[in-house]
């Protein structure tokens, strides 16, 4: 990888999605420049963000030095990683077997474990009215999804096999709230294991560390919830 002269810009805010983004380049060690995307303020619909994310979702970049040494805007996290992993050779193997594993488990975090457990976290903790059904519909599919990274994990050290990767850093931000999943991780002792060792990077410390000063409490924050849950389509 050429040398990072020009400070990527991150647009962020602290949340497990974030999170994702943040930890990779605090692994790669690459100069970025953060500008906080307020999302209870509804700042991911402001015009200059959505040119670069049109679905009005963070975490998106900027790599000044992209491609051909020309900018490059890269939205959706799962996609950010990739990006980063692919620039960098770090994190996401050039060998084709060992990327496909790599790309199974990051694309099961970004099509179940992510929306399942927001979807738990959501109606167990910010529902206007308690909702049976739903709570229980979650709670427990993210409970099945717990059971297959324990029974991953109980033959392998890492997501993808034997290396930390991309795929830890997707799901890592994404078990840290398990009780307000409705989770106990002591169930999943092998989940547990890979969970602490995950979490005991400086990285991963630090990348979950930028801009938590920030965060408000949502479960108080009747404005903010207005903004997340009552969204629209807009022209």
């Amino acid at each position: 990888m050429a040398t990072q002269t020009q400070p990527i810009q991150l647009y962020y805010w602290p949340t497990p999605n974030g999170w994702k983004v943040s930890i990779m380049l605090e692994e790669l060690k690459l100069p970025y420049e953060v500008t906080y995307v307020n999302i209870g303020a509804g700042d991911q619909f402001k015009p200059d963000f959505l040119k670069i994310s049109p679905n009005n979702r963070m975490p998106a970049i900027v790599d000044p030095q992209g491609p051909g040494g020309e900018p490059i805007s890269v939205f959706e996290s799962g996609a950010i990683l990739q990006y980063l992993g692919r620039k960098s050779g770090a994190f996401y193997p050039a060998e084709e077997r060992a990327r496909v594993a790599v790309d199974e488990w990051l694309f099961w975090q970004m099509g179940g474990l992510g929306p399942m457990a927001g979807q738990a976290h959501h109606f167990r903790n910010y529902a206007p009215e308690k909702v049976p059904y739903g709570i229980e519909r979650y709670t427990n599919e993210v409970n099945r999804l717990y059971g297959v990274m324990n029974k991953r994990l109980a033959e392998n050290a890492y997501l993808a096999g034997p290396d930390y990767s991309i795929a830890d850093m997707a799901c890592v931000g994404w078990i840290k709230p398990y009780r307000n999943q409705g989770q106990e991780i002591e169930d999943f002792p092998h989940l547990k294991r890979w969970f602490e060792t995950v979490m005991a990077r400086p990285a991963v410390l630090a990348g979950m560390a930028l801009g938590e000063d920030r965060r408000s409490n949502l479960a108080d924050d009747k404005d903010a919830q207005k903004v997340l849950f009552g969204q629209r389509a807009k022209d």
